[in-house]
This record gives structure tokens, C-alpha cells and sequence, in this order.
């Protein structure tokens, strides 16, 4: 792919700026002067291209990497949990034990993973965004959600995944192409008790010693695929300061976002979510101590609650930083001043968007229960809300759609409604608990939702009515409804397609409201402001985050400890990476115990091991949320290393990026190796992650 001339008029002069590693790079906007300005590597369009096709998207929230000619496939072992756990059962729990596949034959499919491959990005700004003229905010992006969904829809026809990205929130749209692929097979994963070693407590902290690692294949035809572009392995290690580069899917930032927008994070959205979120932990937790297959059935929603809850801690302490929150209301209102002395009608757009986020402070509880499911949060539950949603959309004209059921969109959502992977009432009634348990308390007894949803029953009795009664848990209804339509639907006596088709027009309601107040206006505004800092040649190129592929860049460079950290203490000069050693140094020192416990597998094989093997490391690249499982390549293109942290500093960068401690944390390739070869005799997982041609290097830090 070769980058899209267009966008060289908002590349201005990089030189003009400090050089910090900063930015989550769109592909066909790469920074390279910058780079060459600051570390003197050329970024060529043939080394892009390499590194983007090799990289990959895992469509539950991940990232990853081909590396290896025959499909296989490297990333987290926490974005491969979903698929280990769906795979597992009882007598094998592969979350505890791990897995690996000596051979392809005993490789074990994942029943609804798709993995995504960019092959193509077109500048669709002006097909979208069209002659609006004097429309209202709502009519003019119900005409662009129409002109979208028929763009993709267009470019779906050649069989291959299109969506319409939208940058700079909504200054500017881009249509992405992906190959798809759903044939994806685990191959190797360690046990949970080294992947996530410190559990909670050493999430987002650095010196770090956890090997987060997983590999599937991709398989087409019911063979491997064969593939042009993979990262090659390389086992000579990161030197300090040496210049490594992040290719991944970042999930979302806000560092545009202007200072109403943050405040209503601060004041509504966050307090709520955390609240919400501690609730959920704090249940399931209680749930898991109920038998050994409780733990086991809900490890990865546990894991996943403790993660998203420190990060949004996180997030909420940066908004809480009087300091910071003082320099961007400078920043902004400098933006603003030189804005509006070229362009005084762009003062409106400021107004208006403090308008959208007062209508959203207005909706958000009735939008996140209802609409969003908070207040309904099930497997099955959702899987409800599909199909009933799906029936009635799928009537009306593509244009006319909800987005998430758009034609381009409907291969990916048929094969997450009809997965084959297990449904455990246990599990169902536990989570349909929890979130009646929020919708009572929220919105109190006599709000219609919540009669309509308990029937007069605690939350518990409703939760274990719905899904003891419920025929979701069987494919083959699912797919009967699906194709029955909406006669299927209307005739069925289901209880939760009864409660989610009873329900619907109301959240459709609210869905409205938010599109129309919210949605609209901020899209039309936020992209007006956006515009007008294009044309003042603006130096902050790079949009924020939205789980589509970016290029990030930096140094491996140690930090000293500001107090923000809690594994060593304030002022503590951290080097850039942990030895395999380390690992037993933790366990020892905290007691070892979960989660400090070594798998046995480890202290089998310490005598075997080089301790002073490094196995994470850090580098001041960017990243966020949905980084996880982004490979870490150096400039010739070769892996080595995968991110799959941030440290405690870096978690304020969901709204502004600095090296002055920030740091992603990455598994070393070296330490793979010698886990690979050493502890779990999968010598034949490394001999192709290493090539025939190619030996072990010499070490290096």
C-alpha cells in the first residue's frame, strides 16, 4: 500500500516541534521525517508495507502478529483467554494447565475468533461527508450513516471486510479493507500463572516478570495459510536506547477531545462505570470461591474487570490532576483563539459540543442500562438483542440500518450469534444477576424496564427464571429465529426474546436521542474544529485511537520511579528490562502464593534456564487499550518482543502522551525462546518461530 498523497498537506514541518516518541500513526500518514529527524532510520513504504501485513487484528479487543510462513499467529495470552477458556472444560482447564500442540493435528479451533489483515485504506472523506448544506447535525450524519453503509457494502463485495473509520472525530473518514479469517487454531498458551504473575496487584507496574504470550494458526481451506509477509524472530535482544517500533490496534484515546467532553467523563461517565465495574468484581469474586468450576468459568471475566477497572482508575486520576487538567484548558484555549481569528464562526462549534455533552450527562444512565446493556449484561441476554434487533433490520434498506447490522457488517456478527462455545447456566444467572442488581438500583422499583424485567422477583429469582427458561443456549434456535425473521421473532415465547422485544422500542428511543444530540453534534463540530486546524497546518496530526491499526515508534529506555509505581520505591532508577530470574526472586520474596506462585513447570526447569535471560522490557512507544499482543519489531523488521502492558505512569495516556516515565511494557523474544525450548519442550513451536536457517544469537540486554 502506498500512502495516500492526499494527506501530505497536513504533514507540515516536523522539525518545527520537539521530537518526542509520541503518536498513534495512521499507516498511510507515517511520520517519517520525524523519525529520521530524531533517530536517523529511514521509513520506507516497502518496510511499512511489510510490517502492516503482518500485522493482525483480533476482533475481541487484541492485537497480533503473523510469524511464521504457514499462518502462525503471536499475541497475549490475555486476548487469547477468551478462546482457551471456550475451548476448555471441567476436566481440562486449559487457563490453568496451558496448552500446546505438538503437531497441526492436535492444533485446537477457536469456535468464534476472526482475525483481521489491513490490506488497503481509502480517503472516503468527501464520498461521506457530502453537501450538507443547511441540514440539521442529526439530518446530515443520518444522510453520511446512509452514504457509509453503502461505500462498505460496495467494497464488501469482493468478499473481503470493509469498514468506514471515522478520524479526528469526524474530520475526516477513511474506508479500511481487511482480509477476514475464522479459521483460527490454538497452538500454544502458558499457564495463567505465569502469563498474569502478580495477578492485580503488579497489573500496569514495572519491573516486571510475566510471560503474556500465545500463538494460533490460521488455517483456510482446512490448510495452513501460506503467507508473503511474517515477521521474522530474532533473538538478539533490545539494546538501550535503541529505536523498536509498535504496530497494533489501540482501542480508544481522548487526548482531542475538548474540555467539556473531559469534564463529563470526569463528573458522570467514569464515577458510574467504576462504581458499576466494582460491583461486578466484587460478585464475582464471591462467585468464584463457590466451587473449583465457578473459578474456572469465570477466570477471564475476573481478569478482564480487575484490568479495565485499574485502567480507568487511571484514567480518572489523570482527569483529577488539577495541573494538568490547568494545561489542557490552556492548550485548548490557545487552539481556540488562533481557530477563531481565522475562522470566528468556528467559535459555535465549542457551544455546540458543551451542548451534546450536557444531553449525554442528561441520558447516560438510561443509555449504558438499556441500550448498552449494563442493566441487562448476559451472553444470552445479548444474544437476544441481536436477533430480535436483526429481524427488524435486516428488512429495511442497508442505508436505512442500525451500523452494527449494516450488510458489510452481518459475516462477523452471524458468526459471534451462532458459536458453538459453551453456556454455562451458572454463569448466565450470576452475570444476569449482577446487572438486574444495577437497573433496580439505579433506576428504582417502578421504572417501567425494571418491572418489566423482574416481574416483581428479586433480581436473583428473575435472572435464574430467564435462563432456565431460555432455548438460547442451543445454536440451532438461534439460527431458526435468525431466519424466521421478524414472524420468528414476534411468534416466540421465549422469555428473554420476550423481555429484549418488549424492551427494544424504548432503547431504540434512547439510541435516537444519543445519535441525534450526541453523536451528530459532536461528529459535525469536533470534525468543523478538526478542519480548521488542517488548514492552519496544525501540529497535532495523528487522530485519536480507534481499534484500527497504527504505527508507534520509540526507544527501550528505563525511567526513574516517581511514587506512581508500587514494586519500587520513589526515585529508584528502573533499567529497561527483568531477567527470567527475577521471576523466582518475586515469588520468593512475596510468600509464593497466589498470585506470586510459579507454575511447576518453572521450577522443574530453573536449573535448565540461563536466568540472566531478559524477559520484559520497556520502550517510551505509544500505546493504549488494544494494544495487547501488538508486535514489537526493530528497523530491519524483525519481532522482537510483544506488548501486552502499560506501567502506572502510563495509564494518564488515554488523554496526553510523555516520556518522562511513561512506558509500555513488552515479553522479550529471547525469553520466549528459551521458555519455549527449555520449560516446555516445544522445540518444534520454535524451531518454525526461528526458521531452519536461522541459530540463536548472541545475548544481548
Amino acid at each position: 500500500m502506498r500512502r495516500i498523497l492526499a494527506l501530505a498537506v497536513f504533514i507540515t514541518v516536523f522539525l518545527s516541534f520537539a521530537c518526542a516518541d509520541e503518536g498513534l500513526w495512521l499507516y498511510n500518514a507515517a511520520p517519517a521525517d520525524r523519525i529520521k529527524a530524531r533517530y536517523g532510520f529511514t521509513l520506507t513504504d516497502e518496510w511499512l508495507d511489510h510490517v502492516r501485513e503482518s500485522s493482525v487484528r483480533f476482533n475481541n479487543g487484541g492485537s497480533g502478529s503473523f510469524v511464521s510462513q504457514n499462518g502462525l499467529v503471536f499475541t497475549n495470552h490475555h486476548v487469547a483467554s477468551d478462546c482457551v477458556s471456550k475451548i476448555s472444560t471441567s476436566e481440562k482447564a486449559l487457563l490453568t494447565t496451558g496448552f500446546y500442540a505438538k503437531s497441526q493435528a492436535e492444533e485446537a479451533r477457536c469456535p468464534d475468533l476472526e482475525l483481521n489483515v489491513l490490506v488497503g485504506i481509502e480517503d472516503v472523506t468527501g464520498k461521506v461527508i457530502g453537501s450538507a448544506g443547511a441540514v440539521s447535525a442529526s439530518e446530515a450524519a443520518g444522510a453520511q450513516r446512509s452514504r457509509m453503509s453503502a461505500l462498505e457494502a460496495e467494497c464488501a463485495k469482493g468478499g473481503q471486510r470493509c469498514d468506514i473509520v471515522t478520524l479526528y472525530s469526524g474530520g475526516m473518514y477513511h474506508l479500511y479493507k481487511y482480509k477476514r479469517y475464522t479459521d483460527v487454531r490454538l497452538v500454544f498458551a502458558p499457564e495463567s500463572a505465569i502469563a498474569n504473575f502478580g495477578g492485580d496487584a503488579d497489573n500496569f507496574e514495572f519491573p516486571r516478570s510475566a510471560m503474556d504470550v500465545a500463538f494460533f494458526r490460521v488455517y483456510e481451506n482446512e490448510k495452513p495459510l501460506v503467507l508473503k509477509h511474517w515477521l521474522k524472530w530474532t533473538t538478539a535482544g533490545v539494546r538501550q536506547g535503541e529505536l523498536v517500533f509498535m504496530s497494533g490496534h489501540p482501542g480508544s484515546t481522548s487526548r482531542l477531545a475538548t474540555g467539556a467532553e473531559l469534564d463529563y467523563l470526569r463528573d458522570v461517565q467514569y464515577p458510574l462505570m467504576i462504581k458499576w465495574r466494582q460491583q461486578s468484581m466484587d460478585a464475582a469474586r464471591r462467585f468464584s470461591t463457590a466451587s473449583a468450576e465457578n473459578a474456572r468459568i469465570i477466570q477471564t471475566l475476573i481478569y478482564s474487570l480487575e484490568n479495565s477497572q485499574k485502567s480507568q482508575k487511571g484514567y480518572q486520576a489523570a482527569l483529577l490532576d488539577k495541573k494538568l487538567m490547568a494545561q489542557k484548558a490552556a492548550d485548548e484555549q490557545a487552539l481556540r483563539t488562533r481557530l477563531v481569528a481565522s475562522d470566528p464562526t468556528i467559535e459555535g462549534a465549542w457551544k455546540q459540543l458543551a451542548a451534546a455533552m450536557q444531553a449525554q450527562r442528561e441520558i447516560f444512565v438510561p443509555l449504558q442500562l438499556g441500550e448498552r446493556m449494563t442493566g441487562f449484561d448476559s451472553r444470552l441476554a445479548r444474544l437476544a438483542r441481536n436477533l430480535v434487533r436483526a429481524a427488524s433490520e435486516r428488512l429495511k434498506p442497508n442505508g436505512e440500518r442500525i451500523r452494527e447490522y449494516r450488510e458489510s457488517a452481518l459475516p462477523s456478527l452471524e458468526q459471534e450469534m451462532f458459536s458453538t462455545a459453551p453456556v454455562y447456566d451458572a454463569l448466565e444467572t450470576h452475570t444476569l444477576t449482577v446487572a438486574f442488581e444495577k437497573l433496580l438500583q439505579e433506576l428504582g422499583p417502578d421504572h417501567a424496564w425494571v418491572k418489566r424485567a423482574l416481574g416483581g422477583r428479586t433480581p436473583s429469582e428473575a435472572a435464574s427464571a430467564y435462563v432456565s427458561g431460555t432455548k438460547l443456549k442451543d445454536m440451532d434456535v438461534r439460527k431458526a429465529l435468525y431466519q424466521g425473521g421478524t414472524e420468528a421473532i414476534a411468534k416466540s415465547e421465549d422469555p428473554l426474546i420476550a423481555l429484549l422485544r418488549d424492551l427494544d422500542p424504548a432503547f431504540r428511543d434512547v439510541r435516537k436521542r444519543y445519535d441525534d444530540q450526541v453523536d451528530a453534534v459532536v461528529k459535525r463540530e469536533a470534525g468543523r474544529i478538526a478542519q480548521a486546524r488542517f488548514r492552519l497546518g496544525g501540529k497535532e496530526l495523528y487522530p485519536d485511537a480507534t481499534f484500527t491499526l497504527r504505527l508507534s515508534y520509540g526507544s527501550a529506555n528505563g525511567y526513574v520511579e516517581d511514587g506512581r509505581g508500587s514494586i519500587v520505591p520513589k526515585g529508584t532508577k528502573i533499567p529497561h528490562y527483568t531477567e527470567m530470574g527475577a521471576a523466582f526472586a518475586r515469588e520468593q520474596k512475596m510468600g509464593g502464593k497466589p498470585p506470586y506462585e510459579l507454575p511447576a513447570s518453572w521450577h522443574a526447569a530453573k536449573q535448565r534456564l540461563n536466568l540472566k535471560t531478559p524477559l520484559n522490557f520497556v520502550s517510551t512507544a505509544d500505546s493504549i487499550g488494544g494494544s495487547s499482543g501488538s508486535p514489537i519489531v526493530n528497523t530491519r523488521g524483525e519481532l522482537v518482543g510483544i506488548n501486552f502492558d502499560r506501567n502506572m505512569q502510563g495509564l494518564g495516556r488515554n488523554f496526553y502522551y510523555s516520556e518522562e516515565g511513561m512506558r509500555h511494557i513488552a515479553v522479550g523474544a529471547r525469553g520466549i525462546t528459551e521458555a519455549l525450548q527449555k520449560i516446555y519442550g516445544a522445540q518444534a513451536l520454535a524451531n518454525e518461530l526461528l526458521g531452519a536457517e536461522q541459530k540463536a544469537q548472541p545475548a544481548s540486554k
